[in-house]
């Protein structure tokens, strides 16, 4: 079986995976939460924003906290670097704002960056994240979600600032395929990154979130 063969099956058993998380499908929308359309994606033309430092909140870990600090409007964007991951390779680039990469021991990973995400922020990053997760599947309620962190930037292999994020995990099973969803709305920034991972078992999904870690970076807005 080739690889894009290969990524067809694991895209339908992620989707079967993730829709175990939380007993419904995460990519259900709610009829009744305001419709958010989905845009291609890609980073953003450079702007200028009058008094706005990009440079130095790039420098800077983002917490949630921190959010407001972006310029208004510029997207936040995300790098392709898991593709050099030994064992991996991208089967779908920047596809209506998708990216898919497959690991050789069956893991696949879908990274989605989307934008005019204004009808999603909240009060601050922390609860528009946790919004999004409620608005793709009802039944999440916040307390099931963890805080985690990715790469906000920096080099691979050298230390450098994080971004906060929220993520549902749900442990493998018989049959069952483990699985993990990260993601964060940038409400100032009007985008959101979502990713999710799935495996075969828990050890894979541990050292694929480790390779997510380190090499999806999140890329800071410029002006």
């Amino acid at each position: 079986m080739d690889v894009k063969a290969q990524a067809a099956v694991l895209v339908a058993g992620a989707l079967l995976g993730v829709t175990a998380l939380g007993g419904c499908s995460v990519d259900v929308p709610d009829p009744a939460a305001p419709k958010v359309e989905p845009t291609v994606t890609a980073l953003a033309t450079p702007t200028i924003t009058p008094g706005h430092d990009a440079e130095a909140v790039a420098a800077k870990d983002m917490p949630f906290s921190a959010g407001g600090s972006l310029a208004a409007g510029v997207p936040v964007g995300i790098s392709d670097g898991l593709q050099d991951a030994p064992g991996w390779q991208q089967v779908k680039e920047n596809v209506a704002g998708e990216s898919q990469f497959v690991k050789s021991d069956g893991c696949l990973v879908a990274a989605k960056v989307r934008t005019n995400q204004a009808p999603l922020a909240l009060q601050d990053d922390k609860e528009s994240t946790a919004g999004l997760f409620t608005y793709l599947d009802p039944t999440i309620l916040p307390g099931y979600l963890k805080t985690a962190t990715l790469r906000w930037g920096g080099e691979v292999g050298k230390p450098g600032p994080s971004a906060e994020v929220l993520a549902l995990e749900k442990p493998g099973q018989a049959g069952v395929r483990a699985t993990a969803v990260m993601a964060r709305v940038f409400g100032a920034a009007a985008s959101s990154v979502y990713i999710s991972v799935a495996c075969p078992d828990d050890a894979t999904l541990a050292a694929a979130r480790a390779d997510v870690a380190e090499r999806l970076r999140m890329v800071p807005p410029s002006n």
